[in-house]
């Protein structure tokens, strides 16, 4: 169902009749233009929005209202686009017995038209990022495909919307939705929709993205792009083209699609994090060596396919969530368990020896030495590579035949190159020393 647009009224004040009267008011034309600026690190929407408005010679009134919205009252702002240096806002009020509503009271010194802009915050618009990627039959090459969501729970319908959406983290004093639901602010020294500009423009980064509307022309004949653009410590992407999302809708749009990535598949297998399963991983870097590092990758959902014929039939492997990847990371996505590829430690002996006791016969030391074998096995038609890793505790050390990494001081790891249907078996000896026998 069309919703109206958000109330904005306009009235003349008459010299003769007292300032603060409430008088007739007249309802204005749609928004001419509307531009969404979405943050993604909380919820945070800077909207820009501009009307033409036909003012009277002398003293105006406009009046604003957020009534089912989730407006921030105390960032709203107003500026004339045309007529600049002629029309001056005198004051703004908060009439009484009048709730979600301000006025502002304003000078013009022409009478016409004159095009404004309306700015403020909002929370309830969020966006997410979510990823598709399809690894080649031997998982040695991939395609990534992302794409952005926008969701408008805000309580306005947005037609016709440039939207922007930005990486980052941002600082706020309070929570926009909260100011709000509060109504009528108490206050007006909160920070204005000026810091989100600043943030914007900061070492001259942010400029004004030109040709909208010849890319709306555009878009029929040609796949629609996101612009992206880096901001010192933001990055901003740029929604070719404009949107209509109304409230309570949400809306799917391509971000970026990178073809035949250099990835490397590998499975985990680590009784103390994942039990007795395997974990496979995807791994590859968000760098332009491995055809990406164009832009920092969102936080999103990643679904995960395999082709495992020659004309591309596909196959699900699994899915999983990345946090924020920055240029030149290194990325795993972890895939779930593939019962395809079997791990299974097995305690081969156990002894205590080195028992020593102090002078009532109470055991002050020992030490324990437990003999494993590992048994991996690869039943997949592609070869891989199993990372096996142990923890152990105390003053511990290891002997064994096998090639092995120390991870940390209580984890190591043992690297198992497995080629397809094969299966391999490592033993090692770990001795743990106890009580008076640790030296560490």
């Amino acid at each position: 169902m069309k919703r109206a647009f958000l109330p904005i009224c306009l009235a003349a004040l008459a010299l003769q009749t007292t300032a603060f009267a409430r008088l007739s008011v007249v309802t204005l034309p749609g928004r001419d233009s509307v531009q969404l600026t979405i943050y993604n690190s909380a919820d945070l929407t800077l909207v820009r929005e501009t009307r033409y408005l036909t003012f009277r010679k002398g003293l105006n009134k406009l009046e604003f209202s957020w009534a089912n919205t989730l407006i921030d009252p105390t960032s709203v702002e107003f500026r004339a686009l045309t007529h600049a240096d002629k029309v001056e806002v005198l004051d703004v009020s908060f009439p009484p017995r009048v709730t979600n509503t301000l006025e502002w009271r304003i000078n013009s010194e022409v009478a016409g038209e004159v095009q404004v802009e309306i700015r403020y915050f909002t929370s309830g618009i969020s966006w997410s990022a979510d990823y598709v990627a399809e690894a080649s039959r031997d998982e040695k090459r991939m395609d990534l495909a992302g794409a952005v969501r926008v969701n408008n729970n805000s309580g306005e319908d947005y037609d016709n919307a440039e939207i922007r959406l930005v990486v980052g983290v941002i600082k706020l004093v309070q929570d926009i939705a909260d100011l709000a639901r509060q109504g009528r602010p108490e206050s007006q020294n909160m920070p204005t929709t000026l810091a989100l500009d600043e943030m914007e423009s900061k070492d001259g980064a942010a400029r004004a993205f030109g040709g909208m509307a010849k890319a709306a022309q555009m878009a029929s004949e040609r796949p629609r792009e996101i612009i992206k653009e880096n901001l010192s410590e933001y990055f901003l992407y740029t929604v070719e083209g404009r949107d209509t999302i109304p409230n309570g809708w949400s809306k799917r749009l391509p971000s970026f699609q990178a073809s035949d990535l250099p990835v490397a598949s590998y499975y985990k297998f680590e009784r103390e994090q994942w039990g007795d399963q395997v974990v496979r991983f995807y791994r590859f870097k968000n760098d332009k060596e491995n055809k990406l590092g164009n832009e920092p990758l969102p936080d999103g959902d990643v679904k995960a396919f395999r082709f495992v014929t020659a004309d591309k039939l596909y196959s699900f492997v699994g899915r999983t969530a990345v946090k924020y990847i920055p240029i030149g990371e290194q990325v795993e996505m972890q895939l779930g368990n593939d019962q395809e590829v079997l791990c299974k430690p097995t305690l081969m002996n156990w002894e205590k020896t080195d028992i020593h006791f102090d002078n009532n016969g109470a055991v002050t030391g020992w030490t324990i030495k437990e003999a494993w074998q590992v048994e991996a096995q690869n039943s997949k038609d592609i070869d891989i590579t199993l990372d096996v890793r142990r923890n152990f505790s105390g003053d511990w050390s290891l002997a064994t035949d096998t090639k092995y990494e120390k991870v940390d001081a209580s984890k190591v790891k043992f690297i198992l190159p497995l080629k397809s249907r094969e299966q391999q078996k490592l033993a090692y000896e770990v001795t743990t020393k106890y009580g008076t026998n640790a030296t560490r």
